[in-house]
């Protein structure tokens, strides 16, 4: 499906984060390559992590009293390169920093092929800018080790500090090393095994699945393919492996025109932002908004006494309590497209937080016919 972003002000100030994202009905749904629908069950990333150290900090490193672990993991080096520490010596660094080393090894990497990594301090390191990630071994949930992660750091913040103030842009506890790590250890895939290829759809629906078998049977012209379930189908594979390679892109270029998504709308309790699909309909109600708002000023007397009285000076506070509640009128609303049902909630002139509980009680009251998603 195609979305269409609208760049209209929606409902108050641009400090209001909301955002309005129209997508297309059901009877405007485009087709799509079946690449973009699904993928081959076995063709994944795996995800790995490692933990090493980032020598050659300008004197941004961890600080070792807070940190032992990463004297910990020095000493450990030095001792496999043949430097031994004496015992009891307190190592004070500031260029060294223990951090934690991840990437996503994509499917089919083989050994020799390299990958981006990410490194990211773990101790109070203030800055990994200019600093070296020492080899540093990437283990996968099996503990096996898959590759080795090496290299100089990209870190994309930066800062100064002097006199006691600092300023800083972005962060600069973590950076990336493009092509950082080195595939030691490939992931098997079996594909094809027992003749068949499972073919996982992204979104799992009945109507999508049902669709997706028509036109792979329709393409080869044979019923080689069946959904086992709303998320799952399965085809039948050839034996060969390059005549299964061919078979695979075959099938990915397919079009298929997917069902139409529910009526839905998506509120982000954290930063206000409300998405509503092209499906989402008001019917016929009546919405009363109003604000009520509470006013407490508070001002401080001083109290003198009489002169050569036997009082004493005292503070007297003098409180005016003030309460204002916004005029909330009936308003009618209903909308039969996403425009009008826009329109119609415009109409309120609600704050962000009014409207999110204003869809709760259209939603309640059943006349928004839509799924209500709170995030």
């Amino acid at each position: 499906m195609r979305p269409i972003f609208f760049t209209r002000k929606f409902f108050l100030p641009l400090l209001v984060k909301i955002f309005l994202l129209l997508v297309l009905s059901g009877t405007s749904v485009y087709a799509e390559p079946l690449r973009e629908l699904a993928d081959f069950a076995g063709v994944r990333d795996n995800q790995l992590v490692g933990y090493g150290l980032v020598v050659g900090l300008d004197g941004s490193g961890d600080q070792t009293m807070q940190t032992p672990f990463t004297t910990q993991s020095l000493s450990n080096m030095f001792s496999q390169l043949g430097i031994t520490i004496p015992a009891g010596t307190n190592m004070q660094l500031r260029n060294v920093a223990g951090v934690m080393v991840t990437a996503k090894m994509p499917a089919f990497a083989r050994p020799g092929q390299r990958m981006d990594v990410v490194v990211s301090s773990i101790g109070n390191a203030r800055s990994l800018r200019g600093g070296t990630l020492l080899m540093t071994p990437l283990k996968g949930l099996d503990g096996r080790t898959y590759a080795v992660a090496q290299g100089n750091l990209l870190v994309g913040g930066a800062g100064a500090e002097s006199g006691g103030s600092s300023v800083q842009i972005n962060q600069q506890a973590g950076g990336r090393i493009s092509g950082g790590a080195l595939v030691e250890r490939e992931v098997p895939v079996a594909l094809g095994a027992g003749g068949f290829l499972d073919l996982q759809l992204r979104e799992a629906d009945f109507g999508t699945a049902e669709r997706v078998v028509n036109a792979i049977n329709r393409e080869f012209g044979s019923a080689i393919a069946g959904a086992v379930d709303a998320g799952m189908i399965r085809l039948q594979s050839p034996e060969d492996a390059n005549a299964r390679v061919r078979f695979m892109a075959r099938v990915q270029a397919i079009d298929v025109t997917p069902l139409a998504p529910p009526a839905r709308v998506v509120i982000n309790a954290r930063s206000g932002a409300v998405v509503l699909n092209g499906r989402v309909t008001l019917g016929p109600a009546a919405v009363a908004h109003g604000n009520l708002s509470v006013v407490i000023d508070t001002a401080f007397g001083v109290s003198q006494p009489a002169p050569f009285g036997e009082g004493t000076t005292t503070v007297v506070p003098d409180s005016n309590i003030t309460l204002s509640q916004q005029a909330g009128t009936l308003k009618f609303v209903q909308g039969a497209d996403l425009l009008e049902v826009v329109d119609a909630l415009n109409a309120l002139g609600a704050t962000p937080a009014d409207l999110m509980t204003i869809l709760e009680a259209l939603k309640a009251s059943g006349a928004l016919r839509a799924e209500l998603e709170i995030i």
